[in-house]
């Protein structure tokens, strides 16, 4: 099966004294294997529109349509396990847990889902450590890592369920240029050479560069 993340006619509008449309009638599609970037100037809605992807927040009208299956008329819980499964975020702060190891971060999406037994689950959460080149720090919590380390264990754990789809939010935002590249080739090569649906958002003309399409949002719409 192939897996694609798909919008059709998406808005989201904030209703208040002042109505906010966040954005606006977007229909796009994202297939397996691509390597995507949104980006646009800031209050444009890319991480309105990301979070809309990603099941962390409800259309004002449209669908978001994963892996052929309309997702509109799920219910919170099916909603949260939905993302469980087939999505994985990055975000520009990494969230670690502070008080946990890398690898005990990494454990949590599977123990969380419990499709596996503990002994499966770090097996697992070591090869995905070791797969982002931090063998040698996984017994190491947050505060000992750098902040490139740390963003690869939230890769590691974004990847933790298997999912298909992997959306980062400005994910080198906060790195120095070294290990932002370190980020950026991770997520291509998840793209590229191990068939996930990579979508970013990203404020960096240089790592929108290296992606295979840009779609630029201005003022909650697709412009380009």
């Amino acid at each position: 099966m192939t897996h694609s993340l798909k919008a059709q006619n998406l808005t989201r509008k904030l209703e208040g004294e002042i109505p906010v449309t966040l954005v606006q009638d977007i229909n796009l599609e994202i297939k397996q294997g691509e390597f995507v970037a949104i980006t646009g100037p800031s209050g444009s809605g890319k991480s309105s529109l990301l979070y809309l992807l990603g099941l962390l927040d409800k259309p004002t009208q449209g669908e978001v349509i994963l892996n052929k299956k309309d997702t509109s008329n799920y219910s919170d819980n099916k909603l949260a396990r939905t993302r469980l499964k087939e999505i994985g975020f990055v975000f520009q702060f990494h969230f670690l847990l502070p008080e946990f190891s890398a690898l005990e971060n990494v454990m949590l999406p599977m123990q969380r889902l419990g499709k596996l037994n503990n002994a499966e689950i770090k097996k697992r959460a070591e090869e995905l450590l070791i797969s982002v080149g931090l063998k040698e720090h996984m017994h190491k919590v947050p505060k000992q890592m750098s902040g490139g380390q740390c963003q690869r264990v939230a890769i590691a754990r974004a990847l933790a369920n298997d999912p298909m789809i992997i959306l980062g939010d400005e994910p080198t935002g906060n790195l120095d240029t070294e290990s932002s590249k370190n980020v950026q080739n991770i997520l291509k090569d998840l793209a590229h050479n191990h068939g996930r649906t990579v979508l970013f958002v990203t404020h960096d003309p240089e790592f929108a560069k290296t992606a295979d399409r840009i779609i630029r949002l201005v003022d909650g719409k697709i412009e380009a």
